[in-house]
């Protein structure tokens, strides 16, 4: 008997895990290995996704601009295989020979007309986000010319203001005779083609400026009415701040829109008396006189300017949250 109870009544001896828990984790962990390669499989679902666009972008957009820095320090003609370096030769060229640091210059006459149409498109935007009669028709009148394609604009324009054409038989009716030829001096022709700017891309400021005046809740100008403010009071106080982001972003792009100018002038004139800008200069030099090299290095002093500019605009008006409710 005694033998017996022995027998029967021993422990089993400790392995230091119950089996429960043993089951429990031969169980788990396959799960915890799924878990893991579905850990890793979300963390890689952005980059796969982003994989297409990202190739996009570098192949089509980093890959010429570093090609084309590379350009500008050499002599290279677009054509032939020979590419010798020349250093900053191009860069003196381009700050030191009058005939291309000139267009610099025309670019002032479309920043001129860039801050013309800003206020312009502001003040409509302003205007025709009351409750107006025939605010609609108002409003597709001034997006209009934006639709229109640019090349169609300069031929528009071109025979507008061609010797006795549209401008002159305007002027004519009202007992204004002149022989005088707007594109024929580097003055009138400067001031034509940048009105010509003006008349096309206002309608983009003022959709930019109606969106952002129309995002302010309407509370807002409730209140401000029953507090007594005028309309010039609602602009200072409640529609001038709400705006200041979509203005920055206005003045970014009639800087770098300024310096960029093409296809108006170059359909209407060719860069002729006194209106090449640097984007005609940069196109002939490339592809008239055969210079890439010197073409790639106006390039680059074209994209240093605006990014300059871009950050003293971005330093001088920083970017602020406007919480206006």
């Amino acid at each position: 008997m005694t033998e017996t109870t022995d027998a029967v009544g021993a422990r089993p001896p400790r392995t230091g895990v119950p089996p429960s828990r043993k089951m429990r984790g031969a169980a788990a962990s396959p799960g915890g290995r799924r878990r893991s390669g579905g850990g890793l499989l979300r963390r890689l679902t952005p980059w796969l996704f982003l994989a297409v666009p990202l190739t996009l972008l570098i192949t089509f957009t980093y890959v010429p601009v570093g090609n084309m820095i590379y350009y500008s320090f050499t002599d290279w003609d677009g054509v032939s295989p020979d590419r010798n370096f020349t250093g900053v030769d191009n860069y003196r060229q381009i700050f030191t020979r009058p005939e291309l640091f000139r267009v610099f210059f025309v670019s002032g006459y479309y920043l001129a007309a860039s801050a013309v149409q800003i206020v312009i498109a502001l003040y409509f935007a302003t205007v025709l986000s009351f409750d107006l009669r025939f605010r609609n028709f108002f409003k597709g009148i001034l997006f209009f010319p934006y639709l229109i394609n640019g090349v169609a604009i300069g031929f528009v324009f071109l025979y507008f203001f061609q010797d006795g054409g549209t401008l002159d038989s305007v002027l004519s009716w009202f007992g204004t005779d002149t022989d005088h030829a707007w594109l024929g001096d580097p003055t009138s022709a400067n001031t034509s083609l940048a009105g010509v700017s003006v008349w096309r891309f206002t309608g983009l400021n003022f959709v930019l400026f109606l969106g952002a005046i129309q995002s302010i809740p309407g509370e807002l100008y409730e209140a401000a009415q029953l507090d007594g403010a005028s309309r010039w009071q609602q602009f200072r106080h409640l529609i001038a701040p709400s705006i200041r982001p979509v203005l920055s972003l206005s003045v970014i792009l009639a800087v770098s829109g300024s310096l960029a100018v093409f296809e108006i002038p170059y359909i209407m004139t060719a860069g002729a008396t006194g209106t090449s800008t640097f984007v005609i200069q940069t196109v002939k030099l490339a592809f008239q006189f055969n210079k890439t090299g010197l073409a790639s290095a106006a390039a680059v002093v074209l994209l240093v300017i605006i990014l300059v500019i871009t950050w003293i605009q971005r330093r001088l008006v920083p970017d602020e949250r406007v919480d206006l409710v």
